[in-house]
């Protein structure tokens, strides 16, 4: 796991230092990795906003319970949610609610991860819930703390097509590894549904230009 998350990430950061240079790039890593880090310790510790949850020791090293791992995470699929947002508000005429669809499409990826890194062992929850053992206000969480990393960010001049690319990608190798390899058919469908809904209103995966 720890491998994929690094090589993803470093595919994000390569694409947005090509449309914004390493300076922004870096200034933006920085900031999205200390608001992930914030909200991760913040849920571990207090059951805010995602609910009761604890990480173990699998995931190495760590900072106040919080697996470092946790915010490369977070910057290695939410630009791409930012990405994809954008064009889902374009495809519906909702411009102004780029921020909204870009949490909803990184929460919608949350549908393959939760279920599979909570069966990995890499956290447990403290009171299962209705999704595959995963409380539903973990999802309300992430989308409230992806809409505020979002609007803090103010992303703009996104090099759209790749991120939008490794977005659409995520969704299809999660969708075939969940469902074959690992055994979970079930959050391999839901999250089939939900990215790839997001997929299907971003396509073609470029902006179109507007008069």
């Amino acid at each position: 796991m720890s491998l994929g998350v690094i090589l993803q990430a470093a595919a994000v950061l390569f694409s947005l230092a090509a449309g914004w240079g390493w300076r922004a790039t870096l200034q933006t890593f920085g900031l999205v990795a200390l608001l992930s880090f914030l909200a991760e310790w913040l849920g571990s510790s207090s059951g805010f906003p995602f609910g009761r949850y604890s990480y173990t020791a699998l995931l190495q090293p760590q900072l106040f319970g919080v697996p470092l791992l946790i915010p490369l995470a977070w910057m290695m699929m939410l630009p791409p949610a930012w990405a994809i947002g954008r064009l889902s508000a374009q495809r519906l005429n909702l411009p102004h609610l780029h921020w909204l669809l870009a949490a909803l499409a990184f929460t919608a990826w949350d549908l393959f991860l939760d279920p599979q890194m909570t069966a990995w062992g890499f956290w447990v929850w403290h009171q299962p819930g209705a999704y595959f053992d995963i409380p539903l206000v973990n999802y309300l969480g992430w989308a409230l703390v992806s809409s505020l990393i979002t609007l803090a960010v103010r992303p703009s001049r996104l090099p759209i097509r790749p991120l939008a690319v490794i977005y659409s990608l995520t969704w299809g190798l999660q969708s075939i590894g969940q469902a074959f390899f690992w055994h979970q058919p079930g959050p391999a469908l839901a999250g089939f549904l939900a990215c790839g809904l997001f997929v299907v209103l971003a396509w073609p995966l470029h902006e179109r230009k507007t008069a």
